[in-house]
């Protein structure tokens, strides 16, 4: 499913804090490596400079390959606007899969992971790994004792078209386990208005009420996650569920944030990109709410 990644650099720490994701990915997938930078027409005689530059990421992404597969690593050059030429580059290259470093900023109403990277999110047609950088309680990706693939469902179509991205990234042959974790939130029932029709519907006190929908939810959950989770099984997969109760975007964040050596795999709206996620708001607040990488799969858009 990935047989080419594209890495965009810009010559910053930032932009290489993603090669320790990107041997892994590369070691455990086969997958070839690009690694794209981006010049300034402005700067033209500093380009022999830069072409070295690549060079020498290219050896260091190179050396650092965990097992035995032969992965191809190179370098390229061009000259433009680094958004516009990321996404032409993938569009004319047969581009898998983009990796791309944010300026690590999390935290709710601050969503600031860079021009570059928020372009290359709603307008990539391939998925995107995003890695945020600079955040002070992350933890090195070299130093992860194991990978959990955290994946946020609701039952949609939509939500499980990650699902085969999920097998893919599986793959056994990595410097490290993976594991795969499903995740349902139930949210509590709102409570209707005094002058609404619904109440004459609820002959139990609300509390009871709301009481028996989480139940029943749990309860539709656990199912529909172990059907999921058979599915993963039979592929060989290392993979376990998590319901989660309370507000969706809340809870799905808690967790990610607990559990560090985590990447978040979620869908986006095929059109739409990040304006609205397949869980709306709630993808939105994960966004801003974790300092895990997220990966994110756009589907195709039905004709």
């Amino acid at each position: 499913m990935y047989k080419r990644m594209l890495v965009p650099l810009d010559g910053s720490e930032v932009a290489e804090s993603v090669f320790p994701y990107a041997r892994e990915l590369a070691g455990r997938l086969g997958t070839e490596v690009v690694l794209l930078h981006i010049a300034n027409p402005a700067l033209k005689d500093f380009q022999p400079m830069t072409r070295a530059y690549v060079d020498h990421a290219a050896d260091l992404v190179r050396k650092g390959l965990p097992g035995e597969k032969p992965v191809l690593v190179h370098g390229e050059l061009v000259v433009g606007y680094p958004a516009d030429e990321i996404l032409k580059y993938a569009d004319e290259n047969k581009i898998d899969l983009i990796m791309v470093a944010s300026h690590g900023r999390s935290g709710r109403g601050r969503w600031h992971i860079g021009s570059v990277a928020e372009r290359v999110l709603r307008s990539a047609s391939v998925p995107v790994l995003l890695v945020q950088t600079g955040v002070s309680e992350q933890i090195s990706f070299e130093s992860w004792p194991v990978i959990e693939l955290v994946v946020p469902l609701d039952g949609s179509e939509l939500a499980e078209s990650v699902l085969s991205h999920v097998e893919a990234l599986s793959t056994p042959g990595g410097s490290v386990p993976l594991k795969v974790v499903l995740v349902r939130a139930c949210e509590p029932p709102s409570m209707p208005t005094y002058y609404s029709p619904e109440l004459s519907e609820i002959p139990l006190h609300w509390g009871q009420y709301a009481q028996q929908e989480t139940d029943r939810c749990k309860q539709m959950s656990a199912e529909y996650l172990t059907n999921i989770e058979q599915r993963l099984k039979a592929s060989k997969i290392d993979v376990r569920s998590e319901i989660l109760q309370g507000k969706a975007s809340d809870e799905i964040v808690n967790y990610a944030n607990k559990n560090p050596y985590s990447i978040i795999v979620m869908a986006t709206h095929g059109r739409s990109g990040l304006s609205r996620l397949v869980y709306g708001s709630v993808a939105l607040n994960i966004l801003v709410g974790v300092s895990t990488p997220i990966f994110l799969v756009k589907p195709m858009v039905k004709q």
